[in-house]
């Protein structure tokens, strides 16, 4: 399936839940998620700005554990991160990373974070705090396939498209990297 996907970085988390609040779209997930993800030794995924990824997840509020292995390929970075998503449930956490070792895959990044996510129509509105080491500042992510929709939802929550980035994670960390290290030197 094909996603249209933005980002909103460094949000003031306390209104934008104030405002899904109010609009009374229903809360879907409440999650703790550790994502691991995979490369080839020749970095040929993440040069494509795809990947392979193992998502190990606990509901926060009823304590169930689930595992989705996945594969993203970008297909398009210019007004929106379009990406194909191939993903599925697996019953073993450990099974589904040896199988990527197995094809030849090396693990390249662990990245942890909390995830609250709102259904609004088709889409998923997900609140993120990242690992604080890793970037220190929520983030809002609209996931949809429709970019009315899109659109429809930037507007509910007060934000324009221009507030919007179409970078991936990878390039959100290494730029908030570069940030913190231009700080340090200074």
């Amino acid at each position: 399936m094909n996603e249209i996907e933005v980002k909103i970085l460094s949000i003031d988390k306390a209104a934008i839940l104030a405002r899904l609040a109010s609009l009374a779209w229903p809360r879907v997930k409440n999650e703790h998620q550790v994502n691991t993800i995979y490369d080839f030794p020749d970095l040929r995924l993440l040069a494509k700005k795809g990947y392979a990824r193992i998502r190990e997840v606990v509901d926060r509020d009823s304590g169930e554990a689930k595992t989705f292995m996945t594969v993203k390929t970008m297909i398009s970075q210019e007004k929106y991160k379009i990406m194909e998503e191939n993903e599925t449930r697996i019953e073993d956490a450990k099974a589904g990373h040896g199988l990527f070792v197995s094809l030849g895959l090396k693990v390249r990044k662990t990245l942890i974070k909390d995830r609250i996510s709102y259904r609004f129509e088709d889409a998923l509105i997900e609140i993120d705090d990242v690992a604080q080491k890793e970037y220190p500042f929520p983030l809002l992510e609209i996931e949809t396939t429709n970019p009315q929709t899109l659109h429809r939802i930037l507007e509910f929550l007060d934000f324009q498209e221009e507030d919007t980035t179409s970078l991936t994670m990878t390039e959100i960390l290494a730029r908030h990297s570069q940030e913190v290290a231009r700080h340090d030197r200074l």
